[in-house]
C-alpha cells in the first residue's frame, strides 16, 4: 500500500511538471494517435491559445490544454489539466490528463481506469450536439464516466468539450456553418463600456413614465422621471461579449453555444423590471421578446442565464442583467437588423390593462461582419447543437429523482429531532424508526447515491475560503450539497450528531453490523472511562494533520485521508486494492465487539465536526438527578460511550442517537422512573390495607 502510495505522489508531481511546459514531442503521438510520423508542435498563440501540429511541415491539427483555455478546476478546487489533440475536421483526436488533484482520482481509482477514461473521449465530433454531462452510458471500451467518480468525470468532461469547441470554432475547423453568420470572431481589443456604445456594439434607450404613459393612453404625474432604462447587445463577436463578461465568462458561454447558436445580452435599470416574476411560473418572459422581420423569438426560461455585473470599465450598475442563447434553430440571423421589444401593461381606472411595446433596435457594426459572408437563415442544414447549461445545472436537472428523495429523508429527520419527546415515549416506534433510518442511509444514500460527506470536503472549503471561492465547484455534486447545508444548519441546533448518528452511511453501516452481532449473541467491550477518554484525541489530531498538510500539498493530505474507510466501503463498494479492504474489514470486525469504535476514535470528520458544534445553540436532551450517581444504564448503553461517569452527556462524542431519551421514557428502564412507580404502588397497598375490611 505505502509502495502504491508513492508511485501516485511520484506520478503527480511529474505530471505537474508536465502540465507547466509547452507540449513536448513526446505527447503528441498520444494526441494525435492515429498519426504515423515525427509530430512537431508550434508555439502556443491564439485567442484562446493552442499550438499547431505539423507533419513534415503540413497541419495535422492543433494541440490544446484546457487549464489555458478555461481554467478548468475539479471537484476538489484545484486545476483539471488535460491536453488534447484536434483534427482539422473539428474531431477530438486524442486527450491526456497531465494534471489533477481530485481525491478519488489521486488515490482510490487505478491509473489505467483513468487513462482508459480520458482516452474515450477521443473520437467526439465537435460538429454534432455533444452533452458535457456523462450520462452512465456505454461506449465503445467502457463507460463515459470513472465508476465511482462521476463529478469528477464530469469536470473533465466538461473542460475537454468547452476547450475542444473553444479553438475549433476559432480556427474555422466546423465547416461554414460555423462562421456563425460571418460574424468576426477572433478579433478581440479591449473597449470601455462607453466606446461599445459609441460603436453601436451595444443598442441603449432611455424611457421615461411619461413616455410610457403616453404609449399606455394614461397620465403620470411625473413625466421627466426615469421608467427604465435598456441595452442590449450580441454577445457572440469577442470584441463584445468578452469586453462585457469578461474572458473566462465569455469563454465558458462561448464554448456551450453550438455553431449555428447566438447569445444576446439585455439588460436594465429603472422601475421597471424586463424579467417581472411570472416566467418562473411560465416558463415564458412575457415582458420582453427578441423580433427580426416577421420571426418573434419569444424567450424562454431554458435561454436565460443571470449575471451580476458587467466587467466592461465604466459600464454602469445595472438592476437586471441577462444573456439569452438564441439556437439556430430559432433562424435568427446575427447580420440583419432586429430589435428587442419592451412589453408594458398597465391597469387603468376602468379596470382595463392596456398594453405598449417599446422596441430598441440593433444593428450589429459593420466592422464585425466578415465580408462576403453568406446570411446563416439562407445556409443548407444545420451543424448547431442545443445549447449548453453549465455543467452543474447539468447535473442537477438529471439527478431530480436522487435529490427529491434525499430532501424528503432530510425533512423526515428534522421531524423526528424536533419531536424526539414523541418519538421516544415508545420504545419500539423508536427503535423501528431508527432502524428504518439507518438502513435508508446506508442503502440509498451511501451505497446507491455515493452522497458520503468526507474529511476531503471540509479541507476542499477551507481552500476555496482562502484562495477564492466559487459555488460552481461546490454544486458539482448536488446531494453532497444538500447534505452540507442541512449539516451545517443544524450544527447550530443539535451539534454534530446530527450527520454521525442519522446520515453518515458508514456509520450506519457500523450499528447495523453491531446490532446483527448482538443478535447472535457476540458480547461486547466497554473500555474503561479513563482509556476511551484518551482515545478521543486521536480524531482530532488525525483532521489537524490532514488540513496542515494541505496547505503545503493537497495531495499528500488526500492521501493521508485514506484514514477515512468511506471511499473503499461506500463510494467503491469494496471494488479496490485487498489492503484497502483488508483495513475496512479490519475496522468492521473491531466494530462488532466495540460499537462504532471508527466512530468514537479514529473519525477526522467527526472531528471537523465537533469543533464547531460547540456553538450550538440549545441542549434538548434530558437528564434526570439521579443521572450517574443512582443509575449509569444510559452509559452502559450509549452507542459511543458518549456519557462520563457523573452522568453528563459529553456533547463531542453523542451522536444524537436518542437512545439515552428512549431510556429517560421507558418505566421498564428508568430506574428513577421504577423507584417512582414501587413508591405509588406502596402507596397504594398502605392505603388499601387501611381502608375498613367488609366483614
Amino acid at each position: 500500500m505505502l509502495v502504491r502510495i508513492l508511485i501516485a505522489l511520484v506520478v503527480l508531481l511529474w505530471a505537474s511538471t508536465l502540465a507547466a511546459s509547452e507540449f513536448r514531442a513526446e505527447i503528441l503521438p498520444h494526441l494525435f494517435p492515429g498519426v504515423k510520423g515525427e509530430l512537431r508542435a508550434g508555439a502556443t498563440s491564439g485567442d484562446p491559445p493552442a499550438a499547431e501540429v505539423t507533419l513534415k511541415g503540413e497541419l495535422v491539427g492543433y494541440a490544446l490544454s484546457t487549464r489555458a483555455i478555461t481554467g478548468s478546476v475539479g471537484f476538489s478546487g484545484r486545476p483539471i489539466d488535460v491536453h488534447l489533440g484536434l483534427t482539422r475536421d473539428g474531431r477530438i483526436a486524442g486527450a491526456r490528463l497531465v494534471a489533477h488533484q481530485e481525491p478519488i482520482l489521486v488515490i482510490g481509482v487505478a491509473p489505467t481506469e483513468l487513462e482508459a477514461f480520458v482516452s474515450r473521449l477521443a473520437g467526439i465530433d465537435l460538429r454534432q450536439a455533444v452533452s458535457v454531462y456523462p450520462a452512465g452510458r456505454r461506449t465503445k471500451g467502457g463507460y463515459d464516466h470513472v465508476a465511482g467518480a462521476t463529478a469528477s468525470s464530469a469536470v473533465i468532461r466538461d473542460a475537454v468539450i468547452r476547450s475542444a469547441r473553444s479553438v475549433a470554432l476559432s480556427r474555422g475547423l466546423l465547416g461554414p456553418s460555423a462562421q456563425m453568420g460571418g460574424i468576426d470572431r477572433t478579433t478581440y481589443a479591449a473597449r470601455s463600456w462607453q466606446a461599445l456604445l459609441d460603436a453601436g456594439g451595444v443598442a441603449h434607450r432611455r424611457l421615461t413614465r411619461g413616455e410610457v404613459a403616453k404609449g399606455l393612453g394614461m397620465a403620470d404625474s411625473k413625466p421627466g422621471e426615469l421608467f427604465v432604462d435598456v441595452y442590449a447587445a450580441l454577445l457572440t463577436p469577442p470584441m463584445i461579449g468578452q469586453n462585457l463578461l469578461g474572458q473566462r465568462a465569455f469563454e465558458r458561454l462561448y464554448g456551450g453555444l453550438g455553431v449555428d447558436d447566438h447569445a444576446v445580452l439585455i439588460a436594465a435599470s429603472g422601475l421597471y423590471s424586463f424579467k417581472g416574476t411570472a416566467w418562473r411560473q411560465s416558463e415564458v418572459f412575457d415582458r420582453v421578446q427578441l423580433v427580426q422581420g416577421a420571426r418573434t423569438i419569444r424567450l424562454r426560461a431554458d435561454m436565460h442565464e443571470n449575471v451580476q455585473k458587467l466587467v466592461a470599465a465604466g459600464a454602469p450598475e445595472l438592476r437586471e442583467i441577462a444573456i439569452f442563447r438564441i439556437p439556430g434553430s430559432t433562424g435568427f440571423d446575427p447580420e440583419r437588423a432586429w430589435r428587442v421589444e419592451l412589453i408594458v401593461e398597465r391597469e387603468n381606472a376602468q379596470g382595463g390593462a392596456p398594453t405598449a411595446i417599446f422596441p430598441l433596435d440593433y444593428t450589429l457594426p459593420a466592422q464585425l461582419i466578415v465580408a462576403g459572408s453568406t446570411p446563416a437563415n439562407k445556409r443548407d442544414g444545420s451543424l448547431g447543437a442545443a445549447p449548453s447549461p453549465e455543467l452543474w445545472e447539468q447535473i442537477w436537472q438529471s439527478r431530480k429523482p436522487e435529490i427529491a428523495i434525499v430532501i424528503a429523508m432530510l425533512v423526515a429527520l428534522a421531524a423526528i429531532l424536533f419531536s424526539h419527546d414523541v418519538l421516544t415515549r415508545n420504545v419500539v416506534r423508536y427503535r423501528a424508526i431508527r432502524l428504518a433510518y439507518l438502513s435508508i442511509t446506508l442503502l440509498f444514500l451511501g451505497l446507491y447515491a455515493g452522497a458520503q460527506l468526507s474529511v476531503v470536503n471540509v479541507v476542499t472549503f477551507v481552500h476555496a475560503i482562502l484562495g477564492g471561492f466559487r459555488w460552481e465547484q461546490f454544486l458539482l455534486n448536488p446531494l453532497i450539497f444538500i447534505l452540507w447545508s442541512f449539516v451545517a444548519l443544524a450544527l447550530l441546533f443539535w451539534g454534530r450528531g446530527v450527520f454521525c448518528g442519522w446520515l453518515c452511511p458508514f456509520g450506519a453501516l457500523q450499528e447495523l453490523l453491531n446490532k446483527g452481532a448482538r443478535r447472535l449473541g457476540i458480547r461486547q467491550i466497554e473500555l474503561p472511562w479513563a482509556l476511551h477518554e484518551r482515545l478521543w484525541p486521536i480524531k482530532y489530531v488525525a483532521f489537524l494533520v490532514i488540513l496542515g498538510l494541505s496547505l503545503k500539498s493537497l495531495t499528500l493530505a488526500f492521501v493521508i485521508a485514506e484514514i477515512e474507510p468511506f471511499k473503499t466501503a461506500i463510494t467503491l463498494r469494496f471494488m479496490r486494492d485487498w489492503s484497502f479492504v483488508l483495513y475496512v474489514v479490519g475496522l468492521l470486525g473491531a466494530g462488532l465487539f466495540i460499537e462504532r469504535l471508527y466512530c468514537r476514535y479514529l473519525c477526522p470528520l467527526g472531528a471537523a465536526l465537533a469543533i464547531p458544534a460547540r456553538l450550538r445553540l440549545f441542549e434538548w436532551l434530558k437528564r434526570r438527578p439521579q443521572c450517574g450517581r443512582e443509575c449509569r444504564i444510559c452509559a452502559t448503553r450509549c452507542t459511543v460511550q458518549a456519557i462520563n461517569p457523573l452522568g453528563q452527556i459529553v456533547p463531542n462524542e453523542c451522536i444524537y442517537c436518542l437512545q439515552c431519551q428512549a431510556n429517560y421514557y421507558d418505566p421498564e428502564t428508568c430506574l428513577p422512573l421504577k423507584q417512582r412507580a414501587q413508591r405509588r404502588s406502596g402507596l397504594a397497598s398502605r392505603a388499601a390495607g387501611a381502608w375498613p375490611q367488609d366483614e
